[in-house]
Parts: C-alpha cells; sequence; structure tokens
C-alpha cells in the first residue's frame, strides 16, 4: 500500500507540474552584450586645407588669404593618430585623441617668400659657393580631448553602428626645413634663423566627426572607424619676428589666423577586453 500510496503522489506532482509550465519551466533568451571597455586606436588618413572658408585676419581687421594653412601648404598632408578611448555600456564614450600631419615638400612661392635664401632656379646659395637643396614641410600636431556616441542600427551587433564626436583642444604647426646635402650647410637656414621663416603659429582646435563604428562579435582584430571630421582652427604665431614677402612680413606677425580642415580617418582599434559575449535572460 505504501508504494502504491507514494506512485500516486509523485504522479499527482507531475500533472501539477504540466498544469504550471510557466512557473516550473524556464526558457531562455540570447543577446548580444553591450561592451564596455578601454581601446587603443591608430589611424592614418589624407587631410586637406581649405582655401574658400579659410582665413588670416590683420590687425586692421582686413581678411587675406596668403598667410592661411591653405595659402602657404599644398594639399594634401598625411594625418597619423593615436588615440586612446573608453567606451561605456551605454555607446558614449570619452577619448584623447593626438594626431600629426606631414607634407611633402609642399612650401607654396618659397622664391617669392624667401628671395634671400632662395634663387630663382629654386636652390639655395650654401657655404663656398656650392648649390645647396633644401625642401620645406608643413608639419602639426594637435592633441585634443572629445566625447562620442555609437547609434546602433543593427540590434544583432548593439557596439556597432553611426558614429558622432567631438573634441577639443590644442595645436600647433610650422615649416620644417630639410638640408639634401649636408656638407653644404646654408647660414640662412641653420641654427635660430630658420624660426624666421617657419611660420610657427599654436592655438585651439575644435573638431567634429560623423562616421560609421565597427566591433565584430567574434573577432578582436576586426574593429575600426571611418570618420569623416571637420577641424577648425582659431591661432597666432608664436614667432618674435617673421620674414615673408609675400604677406609682405619682416617683422611680427600679428594676424589671426582661422584655418578649417577636413579628414577622412580610418582607425584600426584594439579593445582591451576579449571579445563580446552573450548575456542569457531567464523567464
Amino acid at each position: 500500500m505504501n508504494k502504491v500510496r507514494n506512485t500516486l503522489k509523485i504522479a499527482a506532482f507531475v500533472l501539477l507540474g504540466m498544469g504550471m509550465p510557466h512557473t516550473l519551466s524556464a526558457q531562455e533568451k540570447l543577446t548580444q552584450d553591450t561592451l564596455e571597455c578601454h581601446i587603443i586606436g591608430f589611424s592614418i588618413s589624407p587631410k586637406m586645407a581649405d582655401g574658400l572658408l579659410s582665413y588670416s585676419k590683420t590687425a586692421e581687421g582686413l581678411n587675406r588669404k596668403e598667410n592661411t594653412m591653405f595659402g602657404l601648404y599644398e594639399n594634401p598632408y598625411l594625418d597619423f593618430g593615436v588615440h586612446t578611448i573608453y567606451k561605456y555600456k551605454s555607446n558614449w564614450m570619452v577619448t584623447l585623441e593626438g594626431d600629426m600631419w606631414i607634407g611633402n615638400n609642399n612650401l607654396r612661392d618659397r622664391i617669392d617668400r624667401m628671395p634671400g635664401v632662395f634663387a630663382t632656379s629654386g636652390i639655395v646659395m650654401a657655404v663656398n659657393g656650392v648649390d645647396g637643396q633644401y625642401t620645406c614641410n608643413n608639419r602639426g600636431l594637435s592633441a585634443q580631448f572629445g566625447l562620442g556616441k555609437i547609434f546602433v542600427v543593427d540590434k544583432k551587433n548593439p557596439n556597432s553602428g553611426i558614429l558622432a564626436k567631438l573634441s577639443g583642444g590644442w595645436t600647433m604647426s610650422k615649416t620644417v626645413f630639410s638640408q639634401d646635402i649636408h656638407e653644404a650647410p646654408c647660414y640662412q637656414l641653420a641654427g635660430n634663423y630658420r624660426n624666421l621663416y617657419d611660420h610657427r603659429r599654436g592655438g585651439f582646435i575644435l573638431t567634429e566627426g560623423v562616421g560609421y563604428w565597427f566591433m565584430s562579435n567574434h573577432l578582436n582584430l576586426v574593429n575600426c572607424y571611418a570618420a569623416f571630421e571637420v577641424s577648425q582652427m582659431w591661432t597666432t604665431s608664436t614667432r618674435d619676428y617673421v620674414i615673408d614677402h609675400v604677406v609682405g612680413l619682416q617683422g611680427p606677425d600679428n594676424d589671426r589666423h582661422f584655418d578649417l580642415t577636413y579628414t577622412l580617418k580610418l582607425c584600426w582599434m584594439f579593445p582591451l577586453k576579449g571579445k563580446t559575449v552573450f548575456d542569457y535572460y531567464y523567464y
């Protein structure tokens, strides 16, 4: 009798459980996790200075184009960047970005700007009458702190989507003179004398960008973003004395410079955390 009684009790519990499936059985919903992590990124990008909206304003309030970044240097430049990013689970991020851009022997009108240095043939009269060759490259640096946001377009990958970013900080640029023949130095472009011609400037930079941010669900190496960035730079000369015959300068450069640049930034990212995982929800 006891065995029969126990068997009936077990059967009753089974029937009761079958009548309440939502309270006694578990179902799972699989969703992709939104990653929170530190990220290191490296970028290489073409950079262009704008010749239409950029201007240099003189002390008298006049605008002139010859003293802008576009007026000084030929496009394009090549931009290299190192980026540290902290991405939150909300897909907001904070960034610290350092960029350096390089132009290849791209100083415009160097013979007219420095007639006392360059001959009409473009050579430099060096020591002992030897013809010297100098390249005139522009160099620029910037360090910016910023904020960004990823707007998800595919719920299967909530770590990817449309990227919007805004950053600001400090920038500096100048002309760098490189001697091709070291046996033929030019005193006018040696030591502190070259500072008279290098147009070194510094000031504030503001950058806006929009693009697409992609982080793979499976492979850590497939993480990158592409963005079109517009930068505004408000700079002044950091030299006490500037010589530039195109601009008519033989003294302090008192112009206030506004330069607009465009950058197509391609950044490869390395999250300092493993690949994204899946969250399991039970109900």
